[in-house]
């Protein structure tokens, strides 16, 4: 009996729909990353892009535990000298709550051509309604 290696054209791609409302915001970033590498299969191998397409809604009501809202900072720089920018997380998830997911989601997957292409299959909305209803998505609670 010989190994199952699955191949880039073989891979069945499936969607799936996750739910923040009222959950943690790094639970439901792991659950997504699972998803999106495709680790959840049977036939997962590190080399070849095994992932499915998520959407995650409801990223407004997510949750940060503890006194992360205070404490938590998102940086990044400019690329000027000195202009390092420091956004707190109740500022982030009250302006943009899609972008402080992505973010959680990003720092859960390989930084290599594989992670990029599973962030291209992540799809974060702020409210309960998206726009992929034709692809049939099956919600995912696990």
């Amino acid at each position: 009996m010989s190994t199952y290696m699955p191949k880039a054209g073989e891979v069945e791609r499936k969607w799936y729909v996750l739910d923040a409302a009222g959950k943690p915001l790094g639970r439901v970033a792991e659950q997504a990353a699972v998803l999106l590498r495709g680790k959840h299969k049977v036939t997962f191998a590190p080399h070849v892009d095994c992932g499915d397409h998520v959407i995650i809604i409801n990223c407004k009501d997510a949750l940060l535990t503890g006194k992360k809202l205070e404490k938590k900072f998102y940086y990044h720089h400019t690329g000027y000298i000195g202009h390092l920018k420091a956004v707190r997380y109740d500022t982030l998830m009250a302006e943009k709550p899609c972008k402080a997911m992505e973010l959680a989601v990003k720092g859960m997957i390989p930084d290599n051509t594989i992670g990029r292409a599973a962030m291209g299959r992540l799809r974060l909305f702020e409210g309960a309604e998206h726009k992929h209803a034709a692809q049939k998505p099956q919600v995912w609670d696990r």
